[in-house]
Order: C-alpha cells, then structure tokens, then sequence
C-alpha cells in the first residue's frame, strides 16, 4: 500500500512527514527549503521521497484562527496544486492551526532549540497535521 506524505508548507522551510504503509501512524521525514520558485521547491519534496511510494499528500493549510483563508492559505493552495502535478498524486489540505505552536512547545520541552531545531520544527509540524489526517480517516 502506498504512503501518506504530510506537508507544512512555510515561507522558508517546508516540513515533510510521511506514514507507515498501513497509513496509521505518522513519522517526521525530512525538511527542504522552501526558496526559488514554487516548482523547485516541490522538486525537493520529490527528491526527499524518493525511496517512497506516494499515493496522496496532505497539505498544511493555515488557515486564520476564526477558520477564514488569508494570504497564507492561498500560497498553501497554489504550492499544494504544483506538489500534486510534481508528484504525480492526489493533494488534500488539511487545517494546520497551531500545529507549529503544539510542535514549538512540544520540541521546547524536549531541550531542542537553535537553528537545527527549526528543521525540526518543520518537520514535526508536518507530523502532528499528518497524524491529525490519519487518525481522522
């Protein structure tokens, strides 16, 4: 069975997770940069997943906190239209409200901070919206 990939796509870095193959379970994969054009950096997705097999990608969509789509909800749209076509898989977006904050604080707890623990940050993030995906399908 094909994989899930979870994707919280930001300004800077873009957060990759991915699922088991029974698509219960969600794991941090990797982050890439979200720099150059909305194609190139779908490419790096692409490049991150290569070893997997992707039937469907879940798309942070960040929506405002009273559930309206603003500027960064639309940047999220047209990046998850391109990841799609990149991919060649299906593109879902999912509410991704506060899962950088839950990420942030759950990192913090851990001791993580510094540069590399906005990678990580990313990433977890991706992971906490994939899971909320999974356990809700």
């Amino acid at each position: 069975m094909s994989r899930i990939v979870g994707i919280d796509p930001g300004e800077a870095r873009i957060g990759i997770a991915i699922s088991d193959e029974l698509r219960s379970i969600a794991f941090p994969r990797e982050t890439v940069q979200a720099r150059g054009s909305p194609e190139e950096a779908a490419r790096r997705v692409l490049h991150a997943l290569r070893d997997d097999e992707v039937g469907l990608a879940v798309v942070g969509l960040p929506l405002r906190l009273d559930g309206s789509e603003g500027e960064a909800a639309r940047r999220a749209r047209a990046f998850g239209e391109i990841l799609g076509r990149v991919l060649g898989v299906e593109v879902r977006f999912w509410d991704e409200r506060l899962t950088t904050v839950a990420a942030e604080r759950s990192l913090r707890a851990m001791g993580r901070r510094g540069a590399k623990g906005r990678e990580v940050v990313d990433q977890s993030a991706a992971t906490i919206l994939l899971q909320g995906y999974l356990d809700a399908n």
